[in-house]
């Protein structure tokens, strides 16, 4: 998804023109989410969110079954909660750490059950990846 923003900069004084330019703010990809993930989530959740990969002895889910625990559908809102330490739940932090860089940096448009939601990039790249990774079935 794109979406289109103009800027434009008001004459400070008179005889200036006026600058505009256009920004286009896009979804972030699958491969910017999984540097992120590989960096953040690979050490409790495994490689690609594989649990069979994973090097700890953590409960960690399988985050390629995330679909399946909600109908088959990809629950956006709880998942970039839980990301970002909001939607904490039944998980502690001593197993879930809160990712604050990934709450820093360009807010883009990210639609969230119909509304588009102003959504860190860093966040937004991280959902993206778990989305692309859902298994079948």
């Amino acid at each position: 998804m794109k979406t289109k923003t103009i800027l434009c900069m008001l004459p400070l004084v008179a005889g200036l023109a006026v600058a505009c330019t256009e920004i286009v703010n896009s979804m972030p990809s699958a491969q910017e989410g999984q540097i992120l993930f590989n960096q953040n989530c690979a050490l409790c959740h495994g490689e690609n969110g594989n649990l069979a990969q994973r090097e700890t002895t953590l409960d960690a889910p399988d985050l390629r079954k995330i679909n399946a625990r909600h109908d088959g559908a990809f629950p956006r809102a709880a998942v970039l909660s839980q990301i970002d330490g909001y939607g904490r739940g039944k998980v502690s932090a001593e197993y879930m750490p809160e990712f604050g860089a990934l709450l820093e940096g360009e807010l883009i448009p990210v639609e969230v059950e119909g509304t588009l939601t102003p959504t860190p990039r860093p966040l937004a790249a991280l959902m993206t990846y778990l989305e692309s990774i859902q298994a079948e079935g």
